[in-house]
């Protein structure tokens, strides 16, 4: 799920930080880039699929990992799917991988992976959402698509707790 923790001394250090701007005090990040590394949109019944009665039922998947850089910067990623279907059709499709670099500075090492895992995505997020509002928008659908809020703290507890059941009891569950 994540690469978090880097194998060098130097990971919890501040990352270069450009002249005439200080570092902030405190642990924290910067973000330093963001990306769309992949955007998938289907509209398979397009025109139909733009005319329907019903409300469709919205299947979401939300994954999280990042990963560590030999520069100590961090790679983080946010993968978003949203399906849209009625019993008759698929409505729409849309994978969205979407990603930042970061640099961490006065962050402990226990707290890297809840730092790249929740509060990276939370700042990652908005823009992700305003993405696939375009795309669905782009797609013809009015109003366009919204993502509902996300609680990126929940989905990492949940899924250390399942690590911390073992693959055993997550099988049999």
């Amino acid at each position: 799920m994540t690469d978090a923790a880097p194998n060098d001394a130097n990971a919890n250090t501040a990352a270069p930080v450009p002249n005439g701007v200080e570092a902030p005090a405190g642990p924290g990040f910067r973000i330093l880039a963001q990306y769309v590394r992949d955007l998938s949109f289907e509209n398979p019944k397009a025109p139909d699929s733009l005319r329907i009665d019903t409300k469709p039922a919205i299947d979401l998947g939300v994954e999280m990992n990042a990963q560590g850089r030999k520069d100590g910067l961090f790679e983080v990623e946010l993968r978003l799917t949203v399906k849209a279907s009625t019993d008759a059709l698929t409505v729409f499709n849309i994978e969205l991988l979407y990603g930042g670099l970061f640099a961490l500075h006065g962050v402990a090492e226990q707290d890297i992976e809840p730092m790249l895992l929740i509060e990276c995505p939370r700042y990652l997020f908005p823009f992700a959402r305003e993405i696939i509002a375009r795309a669905t928008s782009d797609g013809g659908f009015y109003p366009p698509f919204m993502l509902d809020p996300i609680d990126f703290a929940a989905i990492y507890m949940s899924r250390q707790q399942q690590i911390a059941r073992g693959p055993a009891e997550t099988a049999q569950a």
